[in-house]
């Protein structure tokens, strides 16, 4: 499957503002926005004033941010659009309870990783458990009551043990209970809107799909 592997400091600085892809790092000094601020990337990104979109190019601009927050390709994303909106309730609280529900996103909300990006490697190679079976698929959508946890062999995985003990620090949304002295969390409830990043505006991606 195709993905980013570009510098996604980049993808940050495009945004104008973090969009936490590197884990630790975007809470340190060495952050590329505390450096260099919000100055679009390139050749002339030092010199370059952000323009003030509007109409489409904001709704555009939401849309690109979302997939960068979540790690998903431009396909992958209209399909969560289309199932979101053959759902019942708000399509744009729909899509992003959706992009919630994916395994990777858990897996960093729960605590097991320090970004998606590390989050979706975890699942890819197998570490993370789903009510006790293996599940190496990023997009996985959990359900109220699973137990996402990591394998035996790899609860003593240096990056891991770091993220989990630093979880509790940056706090776990309400919907993630986590069991105990255990490893593991348990999907209490469906994420709501409340839950999520509040510096996103779905509707512009509502509007922008509906054209």
């Amino acid at each position: 499957m195709a993905r980013y592997t570009g510098p996604v400091c980049r993808l940050c600085r495009r945004e104008g503002m973090k969009l936490f892809l590197k884990g630790d790092r975007c809470f340190k000094p060495s952050c590329a926005i505390e450096k260099r601020g919000t100055q679009p990337p390139g050749q002339h990104g030092t010199t370059a004033r952000r323009k003030v979109l509007a109409g489409y190019g904001q709704q555009l601009r939401e849309k690109q941010k979302v997939k960068r927050i979540y790690f998903v390709l431009e396909k992958q994303f209209r399909n969560y659009f289309e199932k979101a909106s053959r759902q019942k309730g708000v399509t744009g609280e729909n899509l992003l309870i959706l992009l919630e529900r994916r395994l990777d996103n858990v897996v960093y909300r729960a605590g097991f990783s320090t970004s998606r990006r590390q989050a979706r490697q975890l699942v890819n190679h197998g570490h993370v458990l789903v009510n006790g079976r293996k599940v190496d698929i990023p997009s996985f959508q959990v359900k109220v009551g699973d137990v996402v946890s990591i394998k035996e062999q790899s609860t003593k995985n240096p990056h891991i043990v770091a993220a989990w003990e630093t979880a509790s620090g940056r706090g776990r949304p309400q919907w993630l209970a986590v069991n105990g002295d255990q490893m593991s969390i348990t999907v209490t409830a469906l994420p709501k809107r409340e839950d999520i990043d509040g510096n996103i505006n779905e509707q512009l991606i509502v509007e922008l799909y509906s054209k």
